[in-house]
Order: structure tokens, then C-alpha cells, then sequence
């Protein structure tokens, strides 16, 4: 995925199908200054990770 994508998705209010590793997350915050994106699992809000956005798969 791309930062534009992933920024797109993370300021909408249309849940969309992401995965991290095979696992469905919410994409919270989408950084400015590089491609790394703060996620969690869904339903796991505690479980928060800094990740390349180039790691995310959208279905």
C-alpha cells in the first residue's frame, strides 16, 4: 500500500479491509514525515505499532 492510500483510508469513515501480517488492523494515524503508519489489531486498540506503510495489504 502507499501513503496515499493508507491516508485516505485512515480519514475515512468507511471501515476498510487491511491486513498486517495476515491480520485485520485499523490504520490510526498515517505519518507526514516518512511511510510509517500507526496501527492495531482490530478489536486489540492496547496492541499499538509503528509499521511501514509498504507492509500493509488492502483486500
Amino acid at each position: 500500500m502507499n501513503k496515499q492510500r493508507a491516508k485516505q483510508i485512515a480519514d475515512s469513515p468507511v471501515m476498510a479491509n487491511v491486513t498486517y501480517n495476515d491480520t485485520a488492523i485499523y490504520i490510526q494515524h498515517v505519518s507526514e514525515e516518512n511511510d510509517m503508519v500507526r496501527i492495531y489489531p482490530l478489536g486489540q486498540p492496547e496492541n499499538e505499532q509503528n509499521v511501514a506503510v509498504n507492509q500493509l495489504v488492502e483486500h
